[in-house]
């Protein structure tokens, strides 16, 4: 298909975001499950938005984070060390407690 043929894809696919998240976020799980690469794009571009840390990064991808931490450096993706301000170190310190 064309990027004009899949416009009408994407544009439902907000819509459909918007009145049944809970649809549009089954599949998406089923797809994170069912496709390494799609897995993969979409827990890279949450790490890179700082909306996962390295650690759930490797988790979601089911590896080690130093296995990730290597791989993020052969292929040129930024590494976030350390909290990025209070909110965070207080979760992650949260996190180690429990």
């Amino acid at each position: 298909m064309t990027e004009q043929e899949n416009s009408w894809i994407h544009r439902q696919l907000e819509r459909l975001a918007e009145t049944r998240p809970d649809l549009v976020e089954a599949i998406v799980q089923r797809a994170m499950l069912q496709d390494s690469e799609f897995r993969w794009a979409m827990v890279v571009g949450a790490y890179l938005d700082g909306q996962i840390n390295l650690g759930k990064a490797a988790e979601l991808l089911g590896m080690h984070r130093i296995e990730l931490q290597r791989l993020f450096l052969e292929k040129g993706i930024p590494l976030r060390m350390g909290p990025e301000d209070t909110a965070e170190a207080l979760a992650e310190a949260k996190a180690w407690s429990t």
